[in-house]
């Protein structure tokens, strides 16, 4: 595999053959003469943007296309950031008016919740990130293009704004970075007032008195939480058996939805809706009935969020003028180099396969662009981590227990409890635990799964440890810093490699 050098090298080499000026700074561009680049990157979400700067980094003019007016496609406007937001100061809202302040000796009277300064900082913590991208863009003089993106020959994308003016940018290759969109429930039309999707879940303008959430997958159990410690009932209906979504380990799922029913979330699980009708009153009648058919039954709530998942966002883009097909499920097929049977153009994040995820985006755009400059090309989506952010928090990397049995592979487990880690003791928040999966005769670790305050920065270390083929005796060896929730991670590696932990 090339060094970084080296592959700095060679693109600089490559990118004086390919232009002779330096990458243009950023403009916006409308109905101007065309442009020249040698990447054009459709879609500024963390794949795309993340891309166009690599890939300006790396030699390339490149030019950045994006249909809204602010960077950062659907997880810095209205997903990731916005959501996460919410999370921290509903969790430290909940804090402050239940009891935990209370049992910490912080005895606090007449609190009250002022919901539309809560979104006031939701909404600045956006806007200075998506102004970064901008700031980030002109320092590494990507050229940014306000409008709708479109492939209009194998070299060639036209970008259109609302006023009909268009922007032609002549490129060597094109990298389609368009993103997902919230997945349509049939028979059931969003307002974003009182049905909504996550987007309109993230802007309320009062907290409902009865919230129904279909789906307990990742964002629906992250966003009937914020809104639950806001004051809401909340019930989330699941068509599968359990929380959490897909890729969720089913012993730590368990524990999961105990620790969140025990918060005051109330699940309907193996059921599915069959409609939703609004009342004059304003309420909502959901009708639904379980999965494998029986009685119906009607549930009654001010305000429903449909959170069943999220579609490729591969519509009018032009790819069928090129000749490039979707797949069953709407994504673009792509070979190992991200590139679709055009080898011009190139696909990445969530219109390709592999889980949705912004980090993966990411990493995708990062190696795609390496790729297009002569670089090796290589990821394991086998050490991409997932994160739920509610409290505590759920993280796994690798395989789950149930897909270890069912690929036949001889496995060992190592568990610790947070309520036998020192730190979790002394803060109080003590809910959840750490399970490492080993290969029994290899030792090396196959999985780790994370229930926990803190689970989403500790993955991390489990993401490296896997990266890099580790076996959990080489973790269990590691020194952590004591007291830290982290020793949890340590000490279930030292259950899964010699069958007992220290200190449980």
């Amino acid at each position: 595999m090339q060094s970084w050098t080296q592959l700095y090298r060679s693109v600089a080499s490559r990118s004086r053959h390919l232009h002779r000026s330096a990458a243009v700074p950023l403009r916006n561009f409308t109905d101007g003469p065309a442009l020249d680049a040698d990447v054009t990157v459709i879609g500024s979400g963390p794949g795309g943007y993340v891309a166009a700067i690599k890939a300006a980094q790396l030699g390339f003019k490149t030019v950045c296309v994006e249909k809204n007016p602010t960077l950062g496609g659907t997880c810095l406007n209205v997903g990731c950031i916005p959501s996460k937001a919410l999370l921290n100061n509903s969790y430290l809202y909940h804090l402050a008016h239940g009891k935990d302040f209370e049992s910490r000796g912080i005895e606090i009277s007449g609190i009250s919740l002022n919901l539309e300064k809560m979104m006031a900082q939701k909404s600045g913590a956006v806007k200075a990130l998506t102004g970064g991208i901008a700031h980030l863009f002109k320092q590494n003089k990507v050229t940014h293009v306000n409008g709708f993106g479109r492939i209009t020959a194998k070299n060639q994308v036209t970008a259109t704004v609302e006023d009909g003016s268009e922007q032609v940018i002549n490129t060597k290759n094109i990298l389609i970075a368009t993103g997902s969109e919230v997945t349509p429930f049939p028979g059931i039309q969003i307002d974003e007032e009182t049905i909504v999707s996550s987007t309109g879940a993230l802007s309320l303008r009062k907290v409902p008195e009865e919230l129904i959430v279909i789906g307990a997958g990742v964002i629906g159990v992250e966003l009937g939480s914020v809104w639950q410690r806001l004051g809401s009932k909340v019930t989330a209906v699941e068509f599968l058996g359990h929380v959490g979504g897909m890729g969720i380990d089913m012993e730590i799922s368990k524990n999961f939805q105990r620790i969140l029913q025990k918060q005051g979330l109330k699940f309907k699980l193996s059921t599915k809706v069959m409609g939703a009708t609004k009342r004059p009153d304003g309420k909502i009648d959901v009708a639904v009935e379980a999965a494998s058919g029986g009685k119906n039954e009607t549930l009654t709530c001010d305000v429903l969020l449909v959170c069943i998942g999220r579609r490729p966002f591969t519509q009018n883009l032009g790819l069928e003028m090129v000749g490039v097909e979707l797949d069953n499920r709407g994504r673009i097929p792509v070979n190992g180099r991200f590139q679709t049977k055009v080898p011009s153009i190139y696909a990445i994040g969530d219109v390709v396969a592999g889980p949705m995820l912004a980090h993966k985006a990411e990493d995708e755009g990062i190696i795609c662009v390496e790729g297009m400059a002569g670089g090796a090309v290589h990821i394991d989506y086998n050490c991409v981590p997932s994160v739920i952010y509610t409290h505590p928090e759920v993280a796994w990397v690798g395989k789950t227990e149930e897909q270890l049995k069912e690929e036949g592979v001889p496995y060992k487990v190592g568990k610790f409890p947070f309520a036998a880690n020192s730190r979790a003791k002394t803060n109080a928040d003590t809910d959840g635990m750490v399970k490492i999966l080993s290969h029994k005769e290899t030792d090396r670790m196959l999985g780790a799964h994370i229930l926990g305050t803190g689970a989403g920065e500790m993955i991390n270390e489990a993401a490296l440890a896997m990266e890099y083929g580790a076996s959990c005796e080489d973790v269990a060896r590691v020194c952590h810093a004591h007291p830290t929730v982290s020793e949890a991670f340590r000490e279930a590696n030292l259950a899964a490699s010699f069958g007992k932990a220290i200190n449980f």
